[in-house]
């Protein structure tokens, strides 16, 4: 991972004395983002108004084999990293990676099946999937927190209490990126702090953003899917349950390793002591359009994703220099989702179709086969096309049609209503199994080893995960079956 920050830190050859200077870099950064959408509206749009596109119901007919791309790409997001990791941290192979496994199934429903109606639905969500993650990355990239609290286990339980709150506003990326570095700045005169970031993730990167849309992109794509905003309220009694018995293993666990430091690391961490200074303030204000934009999505049609891009330029522009350098910004990461999201949002049509259709005869009926099934699935692939496969499973489950909104899901029955419960909680939830279940995973991994933390392998991070999430599973398990 360390070529992978050598690689991609942000460099600034460009005049930022001149407004002209700050303009070039942000466009040239993020054209490489946006650059697909122009290519899939000829590839979607053009043959769809053509057609006049009616929908039929290809879900019955369409062979199990098309479903091999889908698994393929996400096969390929999680291997490569392990294996090619040098030759996997370049945006052009992800892209060639994710465009290999896109083909066979752009030509299967453009020329073979003449089809474009899913398509166009899948673009449609793609850009405001994107625009979403783009502009909370880069306003969140130019909020700079630096300090050095008293390594205490209170302080610390804190940060992990605010970041679980902060996760809802400004996803678990976000929220990751503005407190993991002075938490560990935070702990430095400690030597026993190895399982400080294993929590984080477990909380911050993970389970904290189970509460709006904002806070993890599963939840967002079921918004766009027609979930309502505050539809994920719902999920209080386990969000805070789960973030109370965290906090709680990790006070205990955290005092006991405090009590074992030396004295000399103990009274340096006293005299250490430095107040959190916030760079980038105003930024504040521009996640608050963010959010406005998205509540207010039905008044604003298309308009919304224009607003979150000009939010992004407004932020890169006013964000001082020092709080990015802080953060070591730069928009490789928010590439690397662009390319990979592009193909999977192609990629999992078929399963999509498929799942909507037969749903209803694979024997997955409750709610905790679908906490289980979509929690497994989302600890080793993505959580979110996994989120929308299951919720096309659960619309199958009760016979609704093959495009319904999952408000239908919703209002259809309490019955049906728990099952998208149960796949909400499984997807944010069991993201914290492994490094490769959520985003921010491996980003805070990463910049833990930066500060002298050795983070567990891959298999050591999830034995963590199984002997102190799995329990709490169990518990969650029993009350989506039993108490709901």
């Amino acid at each position: 991972m360390r070529y992978y920050f050598e690689k991609f830190s942000i460099k600034r050859p460009y005049n930022f004395s001149s407004k002209k200077g700050v303009w070039r870099l942000f466009f040239n950064k993020i054209r490489g983002i946006f650059g697909l959408i122009p290519v899939f509206f000829v590839c979607f749009a053009v043959p769809a108004l053509a057609s006049g596109g009616e929908h039929s119901e290809l879900g019955n007919h369409l062979p199990l084999i098309a479903i091999i791309p889908f698994v393929g790409l996400l096969l390929s997001i999680a291997i490569l990293p392990l294996y090619k990791p040098r030759w996997w941290h370049h945006n052009r192979n992800q892209g060639l990676v994710a465009l290999g496994w896109s083909m066979p199934i752009l030509i299967y429903f453009l020329i073979f099946l003449h089809e474009y109606t899913p398509l166009i639905h899948s673009l449609e969500e793609y850009i405001a999937f994107i625009a979403l993650l783009g502009s909370l990355f880069t306003i969140s990239g130019g909020i700079s927190l630096t300090g050095d609290l008293k390594a205490s286990p209170k302080i610390n339980t804190l940060f992990l209490a605010i970041g679980a709150v902060l996760a809802n506003v400004i996803g678990t990326t976000g929220a990751s990126m503005i407190l993991i570095r002075p938490m560990l700045q935070t702990n430095k005169e400690r030597e026993r702090i190895r399982h400080i970031p294993l929590f984080f993730i477990f909380i911050v990167s993970n389970i904290g953003g189970t509460l709006t849309p904002l806070g993890d992109p599963p939840l967002f794509l079921g918004f766009l899917r027609g979930v309502p905003f505050f539809w994920t309220l719902k999920l209080f009694p386990q969000w805070a349950l789960m973030i109370v018995m965290l906090l709680a293993v990790f006070y205990i666990y955290d005092r006991s390793q405090y009590k074992k430091e030396s004295i000399a690391d103990i009274e340096c961490d006293n005299t250490h002591i430095e107040p959190i200074k916030i760079t980038g303030r105003w930024n504040f204000l521009l996640l608050g359009g963010v959010i406005l934009s998205v509540l207010f999505s039905h008044y604003l049609g298309y308009v919304r994703e224009a607003i979150m891009l000009a939010l992004s330029i407004i932020s890169y522009y006013i964000t001082p220099k020092e709080a990015h350098k802080s953060n070591d910004f730069n928009f490789y990461p928010i590439k690397e989702v662009a390319l990979l999201f592009a193909g999977i949002f192609i990629t999992m049509i078929p399963a999509l179709l498929i799942l909507q259709a037969r749903g209803g005869g694979l024997g997955i009926n409750e709610p905790w086969q679908f906490f289980w099934m979509t929690g497994i699935l989302s600890s080793f692939l993505d959580n979110a096309p996994t989120y929308l496969t299951f919720t096309s499973l659960a619309s199958g489950v009760f016979n609704l049609a093959p495009d319904a909104s999952l408000l239908d899901l919703i209002t259809h029955s309490p019955e049906a209503e728990l099952l998208l419960k149960a796949i909400s909680l499984g997807a944010v939830f069991m993201g914290a199994n492994s490094y490769i279940g959520n985003a921010p995973n491996f980003m805070v991994k990463s910049i833990s080893e930066q500060n002298d933390v050795k983070m567990p392998s891959f298999f050591g991070y999830m034995l963590y995960s199984v002997v102190i999430l799995v329990p709490f599973f169990i518990i969650i398990t029993l009350i989506l079956q039993f108490l709901m």
